[in-house]
C-alpha cells in the first residue's frame, strides 16, 4: 500500500474513447487519480461530475485527472457520455492496479463481505511520488479538497 512520499505505482490501462494512459507519459505534471467502485452509482457519479467541473481549473495549475474503476472501457464511454464527463476514465478491469495501491479490499454491506474498491484519491507530484493520499473519501467537497492539494503542491 503506497503513501505520501513513495514513487506511485506504474500502470498502462485502456481508457474511455478507445485510447491508452500510461502514468510515466505523465511524469513533469501533477496527476490526481480518483479510485472509485462502479460506473453509473450515485457517490460514484457525484466524484465524477465534480472533478469534471473543475477539470479546467486543475488544469489550469498543469494537473490531469484520472478516474480508474474496475469497469471496461465500453462501461466508461457510457458512463462519460450520460453525464457528460470530460475527466479520463482507465478500466482496470485485472484489478493490477487497484491492488498496486492497496484499494482493492474486503467490504462488508449487510453483514455479507465482498471485495471492491475504497473510494480513495492519489495526488502524483511532477517527480512521479505520491504527494497527497485520500482514503476512504466522502465525496461532498473532496474534488475542491484536491484542488487545493495541488494549488500548494504548484507553489
Amino acid at each position: 500500500m503506497p503513501n505520501e512520499g513513495d514513487v506511485a505505482p506504474e500502470f498502462e490501462l485502456p481508457t474511455d474513447g478507445g485510447g491508452t494512459l500510461k502514468l510515466s507519459d505523465l511524469r513533469g505534471q501533477p496527476v490526481v487519480l480518483f479510485f472509485y467502485p462502479k460506473d453509473d452509482t450515485s457517490g460514484c457519479t457525484k466524484e465524477a461530475i465534480a472533478f469534471s467541473g473543475l477539470e479546467a481549473e486543475f488544469a489550469s495549475h498543469g494537473a490531469k485527472i484520472v478516474g480508474l474503476s474496475p469497469d471496461s472501457p465500453a462501461s466508461h464511454d457510457k458512463f462519460k457520455a450520460k453525464h457528460d464527463l470530460s475527466v479520463t476514465l482507465a478500466a482496470d478491469t485485472e484489478k493490477t492496479v487497484l491492488e498496486a495501491y492497496g484499494v482493492w479490499v474486503e467490504k462488508s454491506m449487510y453483514g455479507r463481505k465482498y471485495m471492491g474498491v475504497e473510494r480513495s484519491t492519489f495526488l502524483v507530484g511532477a517527480d512521479g511520488k505520491l504527494a497527497r493520499v485520500w482514503r476512504k473519501v466522502k465525496v461532498p467537497g473532496h474534488a475542491e479538497a484536491v484542488l487545493e492539494a495541488v494549488k500548494d503542491l504548484a507553489g
